[in-house]
């Protein structure tokens, strides 16, 4: 009865699925129930009606609850798409109390401050990740609580998503009689359950390919240092086979994931593979080649895009323990001998590790890498992930004094974006 007891809720574009855990006394976490079902209200990670979300939603959380034979009340939420944008920001504030000596109090402080940047009017909050502290000039500092000082600074990394995407998932969750404890951006929850602390020490960039979006995040010095979420994934490859065979969606589903290949190097032998006819007519054959053939092409442009993010971000040197990718699309057979080509790193699959007991063999599955990760971030009240959740983020706020507007500038907006008329103004100013 001691256990403390947790529901991770990954709602993803092809999948919902509800995994319950618990921790022990020691912290070990068991695995107590997962529950599955078929996603078709969402696309590219957005909710795209909310019924029949809904009811998936339902779906799983009962099959979890049979399982266990518990009642589930509350969920810890995942949350994904193309909607979701990360930059850097800065705060500073001076040391309270009499002694000078920084306390829980003022680093909730700083932090709550770093947020009060002026954002638009559709796009809210949803984690502040420290990157380091800077106390009285002394910069690097990862812990400054104790430390003796006039003047604090901390340099964070923001994320945020849309308003009314944030707010139709947490609508769907209450829908189907659940509370949201938390929301928690996917490729933080997944990092959770597969990448170890010397991974993140040394450099590492997790690839999680769901259903409708690509999610990546680079650690280093134990802390994220880049996220970026990109609109190509699982389902396109998915939709490529059907349009290139002709075939029904669940037919390519079932060809991708048991016959497919991302590589030619996977294809031994080119055994022809027969797909039932639809409305009576004959069966279709195709070799593993041909569709090995359609599969990489898409594959491969993810994985490009992946290989100038990584570059872009400037931590591309510094990833000493390579590229660990998960999510359904790792289950794709050679996916690790063609990232290795196109990126030029190390390359593993993630699989969920660090579980004590319970149903961890079922869970041993890099599609279930979220749903775990996010399990244990609500076991360890988002601790572990060092991404202040925007609940904590609301406590620290209701908690301080109202203040001055922040005089930070505006987030930078994406490249290409509202900046043409600026440029275009600028060309005929040189003439």
């Amino acid at each position: 009865m001691n256990e403390k007891i947790v529901v991770g809720l990954d709602i993803g574009t092809t999948k919902i699925c509800a995994i319950v855990g618990s921790a022990d006394a020691k912290g070990n976490v068991n695995i107590l129930a997962i529950g599955k079902a078929p996603s078709d209200g969402l696309s590219r990670g957005v909710v795209t009606n909310i019924d029949k979300t809904v009811k998936s939603i339902q779906q799983a959380i009962e099959e979890a609850q049979n399982i266990c034979g518990m009642e589930i009340k509350s969920v810890t939420v995942g949350i994904a798409g193309d909607h979701i944008q990360s930059f850097q920001s800065r705060g500073v504030i001076t040391i309270s109390g009499p002694e000078k000596e920084v306390s829980e109090k003022d680093v909730n402080r700083l932090l709550a401050d770093t947020r009060k940047i002026a954002l638009p009017s559709d796009r809210q909050i949803i984690h502040v990740i420290p990157q380091e502290f800077i106390v009285d000039g002394q910069d690097g500092v990862a812990d400054p609580v104790g430390m003796t000082g006039v003047r604090m600074e901390a340099n964070v990394h923001i994320i945020t998503g849309m308003v009314t995407a944030i707010r139709n998932i947490e609508r769907c969750v209450e829908k189907a009689g659940l509370r949201v404890d938390d929301i928690v951006l996917e490729p933080i929850a997944s990092s959770l359950s597969v990448l170890t602390p010397e991974e993140k020490e040394v450099g590492v960039a997790l690839l999680d390919i769901g259903g409708g979006t690509t999610d990546l995040a680079i650690f280093e010095e134990k802390t994220i240092r880049k996220t970026s979420v990109i609109a190509i994934a699982g389902k396109k490859v998915t939709d490529d086979i059907r349009r290139g065979l002709g075939i029904l969606q669940d037919q390519a589903e079932l060809l991708k994931l048991n016959y497919g290949a991302a590589h030619m190097s996977e294809i031994v032998q080119d055994d022809p593979l027969l797909i039932p006819g639809i409305s009576g007519r004959a069966p279709k054959e195709v070799s593993r080649g041909t569709l090995c053939q359609i599969i990489q092409p898409r594959m491969e442009e993810i994985l490009e895009i992946v290989r100038d993010e990584i570059q872009a971000s400037g931590f591309g040197r510094n990833l000493s323990a390579g590229l660990v990718i998960t999510g359904g699309g790792a289950m794709i057979r050679g996916v690790t001998t063609l990232a290795r080509e196109i990126t030029g790193l190390d390359v593993k699959i993630g699989v969920p590790i660090g579980l004590y007991g319970g149903m961890i063999n079922e869970v041993e599955n890099p599609m279930y890498a979220t749903s775990v990760g996010l399990v244990i971030h609500g076991l360890n009240s988002g601790k572990a992930s060092q991404a202040i959740s925007r609940q904590a983020l609301k406590e620290m706020e209701d908690s301080l004094p109202e203040e001055e507007e922040s005089r930070r500038p505006e987030p930078p907006k994406p490249a290409g974006k509202g900046n043409f008329m600026d440029k275009l103004k600028g060309w005929f100013e040189e003439l």
